[in-house]
């Protein structure tokens, strides 16, 4: 926008001095300097106190699906990019082994059960020791214990979607083996249930940023659009301020002005959960600073959304 207005007045001083409407003195020789401290010191730096911009994308969480049970996989019904609803089947894992496992535990349980109650009864005939009986009975308890952890390993052979969304980037197939440790995803789920929509905005504006303000957006995905919403959070942390255990000292070039997080809540849901992960563009943030900015920075945001049409950076 700064450059838009300055080669503007640089076109209007060649035609004035052109048509010899004005001299082209030592003033107007310098006069496109002069116009640019204003345009900077006037309009565009509080600008960034009243409108801050940044560059925004669209997030959501991934989860990676790794198996609770190691086996062979026998079925793949999902789909790649396809919506799915919490619970719905992603892959099963042949369950013959655990279902064994599951009847052979059954059947001990069933033996254990008869020898406490022969035990309990000679106890209860003095023809019997109760150290006995107490030892079938923690072998009963200990069947029960390993037949629950059975069943849900019998359980656990079919992997369900944890939420709401779809695979992407599916390359499992029947046939291949799956293992739960070492830890080895298999899969990508992308949960659709929460979308994030974050834009950058550096630290000397974010000071004036408040959740609860109202915002603007475009993305190069909806070229020619402007949607609004509102700020929902600014995240009171980045990477450059995260410490980590090292045994070295702090590198002054690991100190860098990283610009802070602002959350937007879109107006529109819909929208938010139909835009693909990823998704890039703009966004501008109208304080309660300098009010006489917004404008200009709407009109630069549309001008922005415009420009999308042709501007894949």
């Amino acid at each position: 926008m700064i450059a838009f207005l300055f080669n503007g007045y640089l076109f209007l001083l060649f035609l004035l001095v052109w048509f010899k409407v004005v001299p082209f003195n030592l003033f107007w020789k310098i006069s496109p300097v002069l116009v640019m401290l204003a345009l900077l010191v006037g309009l565009f730096i509080p600008m960034g106190w009243g409108a801050p911009w940044g560059q925004l994308v669209v997030g959501r969480h991934s989860v990676a699906i790794t198996p609770d049970v190691a086996g062979e996989v026998v079925d793949v019904p999902v789909q790649p990019n396809v919506q799915l609803k919490q619970g719905d089947i992603l892959f099963r894992i042949d369950p013959v082994p655990f279902e064994a496992q599951v009847k052979a535990l059954e059947a001990q349980l069933k033996l254990s059960t008869q020898r406490l109650g022969q035990m309990t009864e000679l106890v209860e005939k003095a023809a019997g020791r109760q150290f006995d009986v107490e030892q079938r009975r923690a072998e009963v308890d200990q069947l029960n214990a390993q037949i629950e952890g059975a069943k849900w390993n019998l359980e656990k052979t079919i992997v369900r979607a944890p939420a709401d969304g779809y695979v992407t980037n599916l390359a499992l197939r029947k046939g291949a083996r799956v293992a739960s440790l070492p830890l080895s995803p298999v899969m990508a789920f992308i949960d659709t249930s929460d979308t994030i929509v974050a834009a950058e905005i550096p630290q000397i504006y974010a000071r004036y940023v408040m959740p609860g303000q109202s915002a603007e957006v475009t993305f190069k995905f909806l070229p020619g659009q402007v949607f609004t919403g509102k700020v929902e959070t600014v995240l009171q942390a980045v990477s450059t301020g995260q410490t980590q255990v090292s045994g070295l000292a702090v590198t002054p070039k690991q100190v860098a002005s990283a610009p802070f997080i602002v959350r937007i809540a879109l107006d529109d849901p819909s929208l938010a959960a139909s835009l693909p992960a990823g998704s890039t563009g703009d966004a501008a943030i109208f304080t309660d600073h300098a009010k006489v900015t917004h404008v200009i920075r709407r009109v630069m945001l549309r001008m922005s959304a415009i420009m999308n049409y042709v501007n894949p950076y």
